[in-house]
């Protein structure tokens, strides 16, 4: 009589338990790809105290850029390994930010938003990212510029990314609202609530 398990894991020790590599980049998306122009975009960090700060594409352009290969892994069960991205680092951006509060929520064109402690954001663990593999990030991969958070799994890493709004509590965002976990470590399978 055969026995039939779950799909195996790949003998890879980069690989988070469940995981598997993917060569491709899938793509999967809430919703439609909104289309934004790097003319209208605009990234903004709001604080408890209604304070805005604000860049628009060539603010960010201007600021220092660093170069970041990471795995990245998906809560459907795909990892790409050393990813080649550019972009800002989420701790230049805050660099001028005051805030007493710990959590965040990231919101994108389209209306997608995700919930992050502050802690998982700073300290070199996140950019906003506009390049993948040497070219201007795509729209069906986020493009202009997308929040990359790769430590975390890639839904928390929102595509299309317009801002950070600084909140008192750890409030759901869209998937978190619809059963997926709200931390999302790959590495402890925090995929569903």
């Amino acid at each position: 009589m055969a026995v039939f398990g779950g799909r195996r894991r790949e003998e890879n020790a980069a690989l988070p338990p469940g995981q598997h590599l993917t060569e491709g980049f899938p793509v999967l998306s809430a919703g439609p790809t909104p289309q934004v122009e790097t003319t209208d975009w605009d990234f903004l960090i709001r604080t408890e105290t209604g304070t805005t700060h604000r860049w628009d594409w060539d603010e960010l352009q201007a600021l220092p850029a660093e170069d970041i290969t990471v795995d990245i892994h998906c809560v459907t069960s795909w990892s790409k390994l050393g990813t080649s991205w550019r972009g800002v680092s989420l701790d230049t951006l805050f660099a001028d930010v005051e805030t007493s509060l710990d959590f965040v929520m990231a919101h994108s064109y389209g209306g997608y938003t995700t919930n992050l402690p502050l802690e998982e954001i700073l300290d070199g663990k996140a950019w906003i990212a506009y390049e993948y593999d040497g070219d201007g990030l795509d729209p069906e991969h986020g493009g202009p510029a997308r929040l990359l958070v790769p430590h975390l799994y890639f839904w928390k890493s929102a595509k299309w990314v317009r801002g950070l709004v600084l909140q008192d509590d750890d409030e759901p965002g869209f998937w978190e609202q619809n059963g997926y976990n709200m931390h999302g470590d790959p590495w402890r399978e925090e995929r569903y609530a």
